[in-house]
Parts: structure tokens; C-alpha cells; sequence
């Protein structure tokens, strides 16, 4: 049985003529539209026939789960032969439609397309993360092939200490819930928390669609309004909160949870200390909704997150309306496209971008410069192919932990998997060698690119994709040389960094065990030893790092830096993790000074992260205004007159000789259309050439800011624009 459920704000069908004589009779003529739908594309299998009443009964089991997590009250059941190329018979797979409608119908309003007709149909999909589903299962229990089991996160009581600006933005966003509570009664609010410079709510058992947030908008402003009784916010006893979500929020938390009343409006928040009075918010706006699980488990109810923004003063909405502005004219989206670096392709599949010349350049540069930071500290590049056997990643664990994010690809004689990550590529080679201590550090360095099948609903440009290259580098130690490679690990992200003008407002999550040590793998020392490795090197580097417990992964203790661009957005980019887990699955071994296997440290380290999010990052820090070394084009020259094309063409390659990037416009336009549309380019210099910088052998100079320079000799324009792409200057 293989199904495909699509939620749809409607389908469209009509019958056209009968695929084959046993077409089922008796059917409706015309157009059949039914909106608010979930539509199941069904495909009755050959293999189902042998128990076809055990996969009807598995077939309604997986239809609710869907329909309970996208809220839908209306099925739509549709024959889709196209699912499979190994059909059941007519007869069987047309009565299972049959019974499948029947037995839904207890529960929801269903329609059903005829079965064996050819139909021409129009269909709107919703876009959110559960709006395209598939599955495929027989009678038995399990579905066939791997699928990953979810579970709750619990929620946790936050020991940070709010800011003002923070209790202002939280506050809204409960108020949002006490608006929606007396616009929907049958709502169900959820938790409520922060994201980047946001907050949000998330609410269940209602619908709410973005057409509704102004309505909602407005009865918030009801609320907080000066010339109404203020909503008073007051502490209640558990005993009092009637919400099931709010409810499960309290039982997480325990002996900690605290209960407040807002209005009518009962939670559980997730720090202390959280709210301030209706009259401290000036200013909010919800902003846009999205989709979330409850606990963020998929198996669980899916809700409605409702994203505000909250200040004190007018002044600051308008100057955070005006940022959102300039982020998107900044969007690399827009950019990209403007500027020819990347494209989509429906045909190669969403979140499969493909870098066009200008994009493949700048990523290449960024790569160039990696390897010139790494090449003098002793690491060696490598490569490993895409694909690898199951077992590999059966062995690494990372089987279980992507599930059904993993890409399988069914050889003649083998089966394998599109790599979700290269570190189990990277200790194949170590394994291969034989390593005493005097060798170690081993150093690996490689840019590779990993796949993992994220939901559509998530995809945008480069910044979420389902092809990831990560600028991998994987370190091989003692654990007494931990301290050391970190330290030379910080050192080349804080230059690049540096570099790029990235460098002046970052601070450093120190990632380490919470009070649970049975909860992480290794032994106390070794724990210990790393740990206090990491915090020594951040404070020896003066980094300006935050050490939180519990944040590390099972397997060992991290640092990421967080990094803000141009709009002092903030980016998760590079990370050091130190990793005790994959050489004991893996038996990594050395020979130590008296001839006895010893279990190394592997360190997973990326200074990028991924390439494709850090160029969406570099190209709206920069916004389109690349520094010379990055930019596609550095060089435009313009002609005047077809009469100055031949020095123009010297020019040009006198320029190319020495590995700059020009372009020449000889077209026959207006010398202000060329420039305008040159700027628009934002290449970093247009060289104008005219009768007097023949005669002269010189070049008109603009830059990318206006400023005009004539009489400029070539030899000299091409020695500074090199030293300025040489020295990756700003």
C-alpha cells in the first residue's frame, strides 16, 4: 500500500473516460470541488491482496493520525495508480476504496474519486511542514522501512534572569493567547517563548489562519488599550489551570511550575518572573504564524505558532519595522536572483540548489581561503565518495538518529545511503592506517556535501536545503592535546571571521554535562579533562563565552560561536565538539609509549558550518556588495565609442592574465545606461575608456561608492587591485 496525503485548501476533480472496461459505474459527471480537505492518493498494491483486510485496517490507522495532526474534518479518497508500478486487480482495489470510505465516514465527511476513470483534477496544497505526506505499509504493524521514532521533549524551567525588553515581548505574547482565547473560545493555548528577536505562542484546537492576526491585533489593542481597566496579571494556584496543554506544561516542570491567571486566561510559563503590566507594551504587531508539535514530537497534535514583536515605545517599532525592510532588500532570495548566483529547479526538486557561475565562484573563494587557514597547521585534505553502505551508519548510530531523513539508493546487488554526514567516511581512513602517539594529532580537512530529506515546508534557498556541504575537518588526538587543537581551531575561525568584518559583536556557548552525568558517554576524568580543556581556551583566547549546562551532546562537550551579521541578526555558524562516542563504536585505537592500543579523541570542527546557509548569510551581510576577493565580478570596463574597443580589449586582458575577474560592455548604449546598470551589478570598480585614456594608456576609475578617478595608468590600477584582492581587504 503506498498513500500520498496532501491538506489542500481545495481539490478539483472531474472524470473524464474510463481507463479500462472495469471502470466502476455509476459515477457523477461534471466538477467535484471540496475545500478544507485532506486528500489520500491511494495505490492498492499487488502484495496487499494476501491480507487485504489487515492493510484496510492499517490504511484507516494512518489516514486519522494524519487527519488528528493537520485538524482536517474532511477526506478525500483518490485512486492514484501512478504511486506503483505493481498494482492490485481492479476488483480488489476498488472495493478496498470502497470499504476505506465507509469505515472513514464514522468519523469525517468523505468524499471519494471514481475508480478506474482517467480525471483531469486541480489541487491547492496549504505549504505548511505536514502539508505533503507519505507513507507506505503493509498489514503488518511497523511501515516498511525505517522511520523515526519521535518522542516528547519535556519542557524545562528557564533559570535565566529576563530582561525588561524580554518580560515586554513575553508578556504580548500571552496576551496574544488571552485575544485569541476570547475571539475562539474553543482554543487551547500552549507555551509561549522566544525566537531570535521574537516571541511566540503557540495555540491548539483552532484553526487560525495569517488573515486572522489583524482581528486578533485588534482585540489585543482592546486589551491593552490606556482607556480600559487594565487586564490584571496574577499569580493562581495549579489547582486552578483547566487547560490540557498548560496542564502537561506543569506536570514537565514540576515542584517548580508556577500558575498565572491573565484574564480569563490561565498558564504555566517557562521562566521565573516572567511578565510585566499591559501598560509597559507601547507597541506590538503579530508578525506571521507557522506550524509546530506539541513537545516537538510529530507523533503529537500539530498547533498553530503565532510569531510578535512587542516594545516599550513607537520609536522602537519603527525602527525594528524599518531593519525588517532593509532585511528584505537584503534577502539573498532577491539578491540571488538579481544577481544570477543561484537557482531552484522544479525539475531537480526543492531544496536542491544549484550555483550558477557567480554563486560557484564566491563558494569557491570561500573554500580557497579555508584551506590557506588550515594548509600550515598540519591538516590533509581528503575525499570520500556520496553514497556508503547502511551498515556504516548502522554502526556510527546515525541510522537512528535521521531515521527517515536518510536518502536510500537501491543498487543491482546493494543497497546504500546518501551520507547525512561524513564523519564515519573520515575514521574509515583512519581505521585504514595503522597510528602510533607520535603521530597523532591526525588532521583531516574536506568541504563535502551531506543529504538529508527535510520537509518541503522548511526549504528556502540556501539557507534550508536538502544538500548540505559542510566544510568538515575531524582531529584525531590524546586527550592531552585537546587544549592545543582547540586553541588553533579558535584561531582560524576568529580570522575568518575577522575577515570578513564579522568579528565585532560574537559571543561563545561553552556547551557543557548537566547535573545527570549518566546521561552522557565517557568516563568522569576524561569528561572533566574536556570540559575544563574548552573553558581554558576561551578564557585564554578572551573569548566572550557563556558556559551552559546541559547543553553539551551525549558524546561530548562543544563551543559554538554565534556570530551577528550586518543587521545584527544572530547565526550559529562554527562549532568545535569534542567526540568520545564514535572512536568507542568505532574501536579508534593508537599505539601509546608502551606499545598498548589507547582510545584517541576525535574532534568535529566547522568553521562555515554549512556552505550553502553561510553564503545565504554572506550575501545579506554584504548585501550584494561583495568585498573585491569574493565578488563574481571585479572589474567592468566600459567603452565609449567602438574606436577605443581594441585598447579596451588589451585591457581586459592584461586584466585576465593576472586573475582578475573583468567584464567588458562595448555595446553601443548611452555611457549613463552602461554605468547605472554596472552599479547595479555592484561590481567593485568601472573602468571608462575614452579617447583620453587611449592616448594616456590610462583608465577612468569609479568605485562601487561614486568616487571618480581619471588619469589612473593600468599598470598601477591593476598592481592596487590586487593587493586589495590579495590581502582580502573590506
Amino acid at each position: 500500500m503506498k498513500i500520498l496525503s496532501i491538506h489542500a485548501d481545495f481539490i478539483e476533480f472531474e472524470a473524464k473516460k474510463e481507463a479500462f472496461k472495469g471502470a466502476e459505474k455509476g459515477i457523477e459527471k461534471g466538477k467535484h470541488r471540496i475545500e478544507e480537505c485532506l486528500v489520500i492518493f491511494t495505490a492498492v498494491e499487488k502484495s496487499d491482496e494476501s491480507n487485504i483486510k489487515g492493510v484496510l485496517d492499517r490504511y484507516i490507522v494512518e489516514v486519522e493520525k494524519i487527519a488528528d495532526q493537520v485538524s482536517a474534518e474532511k477526506i478525500v479518497v483518490y485512486p492514484y495508480a501512478h504511486l506503483s508500478s505493481d498494482l492490485a486487480s481492479p476488483v480488489v482495489a476498488e472495493q478496498f476504496l470502497k470499504d476505506a470510505q465507509k469505515e472513514l465516514e464514522r468519523k469525517f465527511i468523505v468524499d471519494r474519486a471514481p475508480f478506474g476513470w482517467y480525471k483531469s483534477f486541480n489541487i491547492s496544497c496549504k505549504g505548511h511542514p505536514l502539508s505533503e505526506l507519505s507513507r507506505q505499509f503493509g498489514a503488518e504493524e511497523k511501515s516498511l522501512g525505517l522511520k523515526k521514532e519521535f518522542k516528547d521533549e519535556s519542557f524545562v524551567l528557564s533559570d535565566a534572569k529576563l530582561s525588561k525588553e524580554e518580560k515586554i515581548k513575553l508578556t504580548a505574547a500571552y496576551y496574544v493567547g488571552v485575544a485569541i482565547k476570547e475571539l475562539f473560545p474553543k482554543a487551547d493555548v500552549g507555551s509561549a517563548g522566544f525566537y531570535q528577536d521574537q516571541s511566540y505562542i503557540d495555540i491548539g484546537g483552532v484553526t487560525v489562519k495569517q488573515d486572522d492576526l489583524k482581528r486578533i491585533e485588534k482585540q489585543i489593542q482592546k486589551l491593552t488599550s490606556p482607556t480600559v481597566k487594565e487586564t490584571s496579571i496574577k499569580e493562581i494556584s495549579l489547582s486552578k489551570v483547566d487547560s490540557e496543554l498548560q496542564k502537561d506544561i506543569a506536570k514537565d516542570l514540576g515542584k517548580k511550575s508556577s500558575a498565572y491567571s491573565i484574564g480569563k486566561l490561565q498558564v504555566v510559563p517557562l521562566f521565573n518572573d516572567p511578565f510585566v503590566t499591559s501598560s509597559s507594551i507601547k507597541a506590538l504587531k503579530l508578525l506571521n504564524i507557522a506550524s509546530a508539535y506539541w513537545k516537538n514530537n510529530q507523533s503529537n497534535k500539530q498547533l498553530t505558532r503565532i510569531y510578535c514583536i512587542a516594545f516599550s515605545s513607537e520609536k522602537e517599532m519603527e525602527n525594528y519595522l524599518k531593519k525588517q525592510e532593509e532585511a528584505h532588500n537584503r534577502s539573498h532570495l532577491k539578491i540571488g536572483k538579481e544577481q544570477g548566483l543561484f537557482v531552484v529547479s522544479d525539475l531537480v526538486g526543492s531544496g536542491l540548489p544549484l550555483l550558477a557561475p557567480k554563486g560557484a565562484l564566491i563558494r569557491s573563494e570561500i573554500i580557497k581561503f579555508l584551506w590557506q587557514l588550515h594548509q600550515d597547521k598540519g591538516y590533509q585534505q581528503v575525499v570520500i565518495p556520496h553514497i556508503a553502505k547502511d551498515l556504516l551508519y548502522k554502526k556510527s548510530g546515525h541510522w537512528e538518529k535521521f531515521g527517515d531523513e536518510l536518502f536510500h539508493v537501491k543498487g543491482r546487488h546493494e543497497n546504500f545511503v546518501l551520507k547525512p554526514m561524513n564523519c564515519p567516511h573520515h575514521i574509515q581512513i583512519y581505521t585504514a592506517f595503522s597510528y602510533s602517539y607520535r603521530d597523532l594529532p591526525v588532521r583531516f580537512f574536506e568541504p563535502s556535501t551531506v543529504y538529508r530529506d527535510e520537509k518541503p515546508g522548511q526549504l528556502t534557498g540556501l539557507s534550508r536545503v536538502r544538500s548540505i556541504t559542510q566544510d568538515d575537518g575531524h582531529i584525531f588526538c590524546r586527550i592531552s592535546q585537546i587544549a592545543q587543537e582547540v586553541k588553533t581551531i579558535t584561531g582560524i575561525i576568529l580570522s575568518f571571521y575577522k575577515t570578513l568584518g564579522m568579528d565585532k559583536d560574537y559571543w561563545v556557548s561553552l556547551s557543557v554535562r548537566g547535573d545527570d552525568h549518566s546521561l552522557y558517554l565517557g568516563s568522569e576524568d576524561v569528561w572533566k579533562i574536556a570540559e575544563s580543556s574548552l573553558e581554558k581556551v576561551a578564557k585564554e583566547n578572551k573569548l566572550p563565552f557563556k558556559k551552559i549546562k546541559g547543553e553539551a551532546a551525549f558524546y561530548g562537550p562543544k563551543l559554538d560561536f554565534i556570530f551577528k551579521d550586518a543587521l545584527e541578526r544572530e547565526w550559529q555558524l562554527a562549532t568545535v565538539q569534542l567526540d568520545f562516542n564514535l572512536p568507542e563504536r568505532f574501536e579508534l585505537s593508537y599505539m601509546n609509549e608502551q606499545g598498548k592500543k589507547e582510545r584517541p579523541v576525535m574532534i568535529h570542527r566547522a568553521i562555515s558550518g554549512s556552505l550553502e546557509r553561510f553564503m545565504s548569510v554572506l550575501i545579506e551581510h554584504f548585501a550584494g556588495k561583495f568585498p573585491a576577493w569574493l565578488s563574481p565580478v571585479q572589474v567592468k570596463v566600459l567603452t565609449i565609442s567602438d574606436k577605443h574597443l581594441d585598447f579596451s580589449l588589451d585591457v581586459v586582458a592584461k586584466m585576465r592574465k593576472k586573475g582578475i575577474r573583468v567584464e567588458l560592455d562595448d555595446r553601443v548604449e548611452t555611457m549613463g545606461k552602461k554605468v547605472r546598470e554596472a552599479q547595479m551589478e555592484h561590481v567593485n570598480y568601472i573602468l571608462t575608456i575614452g579617447d583620453k585614456e587611449v592616448e594616456k594608456n590610462t583608465v577612468a576609475v569609479r568605485t562601487r561608492d561614486g568616487e571618480t578617478t581619471f588619469d589612473v595608468p593600468v599598470d598601477k590600477f591593476i598592481t592596487e587591485i590586487l593587493d586589495e584582492i590579495n590581502e582580502r581587504k573590506l
